[in-house]
């Protein structure tokens, strides 16, 4: 007969705030046409292309940003 030994630990997620992990990243999204500016991790660039395609497309007034934002689990107690 074989035993075994089970433990168990708790797991937090978490934004990965570490220097070494990757950048918060945006891109906006024109909910009319679909159209996407550049992914940058300045919001100010999304929001600048946003007002340059209303200006180019003046019925396009929706827009949607995607955030992209690394996560990473931190190990608890074990049990």
């Amino acid at each position: 007969m074989t035993r075994a030994t089970y433990r168990f630990r708790e797991f937090t997620i978490r934004p990965d705030l570490r220097p070494e992990s990757e950048p918060i990243m945006s891109t906006m999204q024109c909910k009319t046409c679909d159209e996407s500016g550049p992914t940058t991790e300045e919001s100010e660039e999304g929001t600048a292309w946003a007002a340059k395609h209303l200006k180019a497309n003046p019925d396009h007034l929706e827009y949607r940003e995607h955030i992209t934002r690394p996560y990473h689990f931190e190990a608890g107690a074990w049990q």
